[in-house]
């Protein structure tokens, strides 16, 4: 394929996930921020259930030895940059696709947060550099520079090479406890529509205050 016709392809699939992330408000941010604040979880339950599908494709890829899975080793400094990057999303109110369909129906605040984005990219790029160059390792599974912060590589391929067993079976544990999850969110919003409900036709069940008797003259 030309260049010509992958941009017209990156171009087309874009718009269409574009449009998808627009009309549906989908978020990561929103999916975690309106859990835990305001008790919402379609976000949420949207969340999961692409963690499902991802999981299984992503384990029975590994299961077959398809595709070249990267080894990121894991460590404080993980757990760190987490922290870092959930706060820059609350404080953003979006996830970075959110941002950037945010930008694009005119918010000047995803502006600034886009803008500020592309200044931390840069400045990673920077430190990685200074890190790893030269040459910054092809599949970036280099050495770790500072091993004292880490704690080794965790996913299922790993798993999957230590134990012997495929990276599938993992991924099958790891649907199950989404679905325990996404069945418990929904027991809990039948619970919350039925109160809803039963308050409401105790409302309409209430007679109406009479109006008070005006004194005789």
């Amino acid at each position: 394929m030309s260049a010509i016709g992958q941009c017209l392809v990156a171009f087309m699939f874009g718009s269409i996930v574009g449009l998808l992330v627009q009309r549906s408000r989908f978020c990561n941010t929103a999916a975690l921020r309106d859990a835990i604040l305001f008790k919402t979880y379609r976000n949420t339950k949207a969340l999961l259930v692409a963690m499902i599908i991802l999981t299984f494709g992503f384990t029975l890829f590994l299961t077959f030895g398809e595709g070249n899975p990267m080894h990121f080793d894991v460590g404080l400094n993980t757990f760190a940059g987490l922290f870092i990057f959930g706060v820059g999303m609350v404080l953003a109110g979006a996830c970075t696709v959110s941002t950037w369909v945010k930008f694009g129906e005119g918010n000047i605040g995803a502006l600034w947060a886009l803008i500020f984005t592309f200044v931390g990219m840069f400045l990673f790029s920077m430190v990685w550099s200074v890190n790893y160059w030269p040459p910054a390792p092809a599949s970036m599974t280099g050495e770790p520079n500072l091993e004292a912060f880490q704690l080794g590589y965790a996913n299922a391929a790993t798993l999957q090479e230590k134990f012997g067993i495929p990276a599938v079976v993992f991924g099958l544990i790891q649907m199950g406890v989404l679905y325990l999850v996404y069945r418990a969110i929904r027991r809990k919003e039948m619970a919350q529509e039925l109160a809803h409900s039963q308050a409401q036709a105790a409302a309409a069940a209430k007679p109406a205050a009479r109006p008070a008797a005006q004194p005789a003259e």
